[in-house]
């Protein structure tokens, strides 16, 4: 058992959470190794440099990190500014990864393959708990080395792993055969991408903020080259897409509702909404897109361009070998779907959790950040940090700190406990709500 706990924890991914992670384990003085298959930490959040999000710094630094950071010569953001994603990673996680606490135990260019116990593979009890965590990692697409690990934190998050186009969570027909004109994420519309949408018709798929601010940079783009056409498909009322707008907290995330919903009212984009897509067909340079609005089935035609923003999914592909606690329907840890699941409520904030809710079957393995959250959408990086503090304190043997959880996250002024049922949106109902002329369909929200 001493051997054991000798072995470094093994983290994966280095984005904000993994990054925290390792703050947290070195402030206890507990010996860790970092994987990332970027070339760079936040590689993921380097892809969307582009976005400002709209919490603001205080929200965005973890406080392990903060002290850390602290004993450099780091300048600390305003605390109240929001950053674009390459200042995050300029002002904040590259700077962190450089620290002389971090850095050594950081392996760029480095894909976990496989976790799993030594010797023993998941079906196999006796003894499993006493064995340390084997971690396969491909370094630069080359060669594959194998670690040993006391416990793994799983941070890797799920942006690489997008939610297709089609109903029912699959693949649209079509869909993949006509990918090179399907953007998945979150493209820069005013800056490198602009070519690629100026004075097209664009369709943009998806109900989340990644949606919304692709349709405000579109209208942008629209203000410069007037023949730019938006379209957008949702799968969900247009009502539960506006948020809290003014009753929101954060007011950046507020104000993108109060923006879609005036774009939607001024006729600026043609909606169409429930709409469920099946089928991608490529005709004479167009697309087309077959599905279903309501019993209806209909066809959106001379598409140009395709800009996928339904959310992603975690990859678990690599964890075969752990026994693992996973939500059948959210694909969140179990322990924690009660609190975050849209169907049953739409709060972007949940009761405090941490280690206790976050373990798995396999002793020491955690799913921490957004792919904690499997395939729910509420996630803020605040939250990733509360959860590996209290799984950093447990590692330690520090249960009386684990167990004491505490997250201040902003309200967003949308909650409901019955979303298929007239749920309120958290903000008095708008008359215009179904003002948009072309196909757009609203049920107005509850008072």
């Amino acid at each position: 058992m001493e051997q054991l706990q000798a072995l470094p924890v093994a983290i994966i991914g280095a984005g904000p959470v993994g990054l925290a992670a390792a703050a947290h384990l070195t402030i206890r003085n507990v010996p860790f190794i970092l994987f990332e298959a970027g070339n760079t930490v936040a590689a993921s959040i380097r892809s969307w440099k582009h976005v400002r999000v709209f919490s603001p710094w205080r929200y965005n630094i973890d406080k392990a990190a903060r002290e850390i950071l602290s004993g450099t010569q780091w300048n600390a953001p305003d605390n109240e500014t929001l950053p674009t994603g390459e200042e995050l990673y300029i002002n904040y996680l590259k700077p962190l990864s450089e620290t002389a606490q971090i850095n050594p135990h950081v392996r760029l260019h480095s894909r976990v393959v496989s976790v799993g116990r030594k010797n023993q593979d998941k079906v196999t009890t006796f003894g499993r708990e006493s064995l340390p965590f084997i971690i396969q990692v491909l370094h630069n697409e080359k060669e594959i080395k194998q670690y040993e690990a006391r416990a793994v934190i799983d941070a890797s998050g799920t942006w690489t792993n997008p939610n297709p186009l089609g109903s029912g969570g699959v693949y649209a027909i079509g869909e993949i055969e006509n990918g090179n004109k399907i953007f998945y994420g979150i493209p820069d519309i005013l800056g490198k991408h602009v070519e690629r949408y100026k004075n097209k018709s664009v369709l943009v798929v998806g109900s989340g903020h990644s949606s919304i601010q692709a349709l405000l940079e579109l209208d942008k783009l629209k203000n410069r080259y007037p023949e730019t056409e938006i379209h957008w498909v949702l799968r969900k009322d247009l009502n539960r897409v506006y948020g809290g707008r003014d009753q929101d907290a954060l007011a950046a995330r507020g104000a993108l509702g109060t923006q879609i919903e005036q774009l939607v009212m001024d006729d600026k984009v043609n909606v169409y909404t429930p709409f469920q897509i099946h089928q991608v067909i490529f005709r004479k340079g167009k697309l087309g897109i077959v599905g279903y609005q309501g019993d209806e089935q209909k066809m959106l035609t001379s598409i140009d361009e395709i800009i996928c923003s339904t959310g992603s999914r975690p990859d678990f592909s690599f964890l075969r070998e752990v026994r693992l606690g996973i939500d059948p329907a959210l694909e969140s840890v179990s322990d924690i779907a009660d609190l975050i699941d849209p169907n049953v409520h739409s709060c972007g904030t949940v009761r405090p959790h941490g280690e206790k809710e976050l373990r798995h079957p396999d002793k020491d393995f955690y799913i921490a950040g957004s792919k904690s959250y499997g395939r729910a959408p509420t996630f803020l990086m605040a939250t990733g940090y509360e959860q590996v503090r209290s799984i950093a304190a447990a590692i330690s043997g520090d249960m009386e700190a684990a167990m004491k959880v505490e997250l201040d996250l902003p309200e967003t002024g949308v909650c409901s406990t019955d979303l298929g049922n007239n749920a309120c949106c958290g903000a008095s109902p708008s008359a215009n709500s179904t003002k948009n002329k072309k196909e757009a369909q609203a049920i107005s929200c509850c008072s």
